[in-house]
């Protein structure tokens, strides 16, 4: 029998070289163990290591972080969240419409990618002289009809950032046209409103959102656009040029006018998308970077720049403090209705401009205007009632290389103007409604003037913030005081889009969403405002934010949306 030592002594060689193999492992091992246990520690629950989407639907955000996933970029993503949005909450965008799109690069240069609908060459004459007499009248008919620009613009955002084909974006959505999904809670809700079944009832919609009875779908039903499913094959195959000079553009068109609408192929084909560089605004230590007229990007910058200087802190929420900053707030958005005839297309309105907007001296003008004790009438604002809107979706995109992209995207108000085109299956916009109110008069090839306002936020700290809403003229509101709330009074990015908005309408009156601090409703009717009850609060506002190598990515739960990431 041989000794312990005589065996070590035989083997000692390869025992030796086995122990030290053993111990780097296990060195390496813990290390790894480690760095995982720090970067899954480092980060909030719920947050994510490298790239996030936040769609309005959870169904929608996953479809663009697949994208991500996938290779593609956050372009590739939006473009993807947005198709799918098209059939998940068709009453708020569509390739019938188009969109405002923000893209920051890897370099931080930000530029704007404009392809909102215009006026077609033709149109109806004294068209300003059919518009609705209240914000819950629905603008519909042909003569509404704006030339659509959507997939115009996903094609140039594609071309210029995208990784994936163009086919694959298109993928998950024909998939869920053509074979179904169940009714979408949001939309189910949103058809049980007398107004909205009624809207839908009584038009062509009703071939795609009623049952064989002609009554609108319930949430027990399946929705499908199998005509939708064709075209957009179409498109993912031929790409853009199928709906701006092709056999869709043609079929469309022909629906178009045997309904007896004015757009012809020739606007089609003469659509244009718009790239410029954002405005820049300074916010303390934070940079915002927000889309020009006509997006409504400069009454969103004013209003934020106006409660600034109130220098507002967490300590504003405290007792009678809560009431005097909304109270500013309130003022503030006051001075921005009296501005709203500031936004217009630049293109064609060459004697009008909103740079004063963020002019730090007007801004310092008006808030001299603004008092703690007291509010005033509809002039001393220079107030001139237009009408309220409410439609839109939102997305906000980052991936892991850095590229952010805030889009907003819509058919205004909700299901546009109720015009559904038969061959293609395509909800058409009622853009040139958004003209109401807001001028006197409409040229061919302008754009309307807009609430949209894709934002994207940097602060010095190197915190980025991709964030925007819907909601039509909601929109001002919903993403001003999410960013109030975030920025100064240091909720966390769930709380700032959680918490209960105030809105103030084109005439000056006070809203006040569900949960809103009775206390401080009291305390703004005391002061004078003009407090008002609805049951329609169509505010939604998503984001993604980036900070010290975490993405936080809230999707709002007011349309029951739900981000995703990884």
């Amino acid at each position: 029998m041989c000794s312990t030592k005589s065996l070590m002594a035989k083997y000692k060689p390869w025992l030796l070289c086995c122990f030290i193999l053993a111990v780097v492992i296990c060195a390496v091992a813990l290390v790894c163990l480690f760095i995982a246990l720090l970067a899954a520690t480092g980060c909030p629950r719920g947050s994510f290591k490298h790239a996030a989407v936040s769609a309005d639907s959870q169904l929608c955000s996953e479809v663009g972080r697949n994208m991500l996933e996938q290779g593609g970029s956050a372009v590739d993503g939006a473009i993807a969240a947005l198709l799918c949005t098209s059939v998940v909450n068709p009453q708020s965008m569509g390739i019938g419409g188009g969109s405002i799109v923000m893209i920051r690069n890897k370099t931080g240069n930000v530029k704007v990618y404009n392809f909102r609908e215009t006026v077609p060459q033709n149109f109806k004459v004294n068209l300003l002289n059919d518009c609705p007499p209240g914000p819950l009248s629905f603008s519909t008919g042909v003569q509404w009809i704006g030339v659509p620009g959507e997939l115009r613009g996903y094609e140039a955002v594609h071309r210029q950032y995208g990784k994936l084909p163009w086919a694959k974006l298109f993928e998950p959505t024909i998939r869920m046209a053509r074979e179904g999904i169940d009714m979408p809670p949001f939309l189910a809700n949103l058809l049980k409103f007398v107004i909205v079944k009624r809207h839908i009832e009584a038009s062509s919609l009703c071939e795609v959102f009623c049952n064989k009875n002609k009554t609108v779908l319930s949430e027990r039903d399946v929705l499908k656009f199998p005509k939708l499913a064709e075209t957009l094959e179409t498109i993912a195959e031929q790409g853009a040029d199928a709906f701006y000079s092709g056999k869709i553009g043609q079929a469309l068109i022909s629906d178009i006018k045997d309904a007896g609408g004015t757009l012809e192929m020739e606007d089609l084909k003469s659509f244009r998308v718009r790239v410029e560089d954002a405005w820049s605004v300074d916010l303390d230590d934070t940079l915002m970077h927000i889309p020009p007229p006509p997006a409504g990007g400069p009454l969103l910058a004013f209003i934020l720049k106006l409660i600034k200087g109130f220098s507002f802190t967490p300590s504003s929420l405290d007792g009678s403090q809560k009431v005097q900053m909304y109270h500013h707030y309130i003022e503030a958005a006051k001075f921005a209705n009296g501005q709203r005839r500031s936004i217009c297309d630049p293109n064609f309105n060459h004697d009008k401009s909103a740079e004063h907007l963020i002019d730090p001296s007007f801004i310092s003008r008006i808030r001299k205007k603004i008092f703690s004790n007291s509010t005033h009438d509809a002039s001393y604002y220079n107030v001139k009632p237009s009408t309220d809107r409410f439609g839109t979706t939102h997305v906000s995109v980052l991936d892991e290389d850095g590229l952010a992209v805030s889009a907003t995207s819509t058919i205004n108000e909700v299901f546009g103007g109720a015009i559904y085109s038969p061959q293609t299956g395509i909800i058409l916009n009622n853009e040139l409604s958004d003209f109401c109110g807001r001028t006197d008069a409409v040229k061919a090839g302008e754009q309307p003037p807009s609430s949209m306002a894709p934002v994207i936020l940097e602060s010095k700290s190197g915190r980025l913030l991709v964030i925007g809403g819907s909601g039509g003229s909601m929109i001002t509101s919903a993403v001003a005081l999410s960013i109030m709330n975030r920025l100064w009074l240091r909720m966390t990015l769930k709380e700032s889009i959680a918490a209960p908005i105030v809105f103030v309408d084109s005439k000056n009156n006070v809203y006040f969403e569900p949960n809103f601090d009775k206390s401080v409703i009291d305390g703004l009717k005391d002061l004078g405002h003009k407090v008002k009850n609805t049951d329609y609060f169509f505010n939604v506002v998503n984001a993604v934010e980036k900070e010290n190598g975490c993405v936080v990515a809230v999707s709002d739960g007011r349309k029951k949306g739900q981000s995703a990431g990884y």
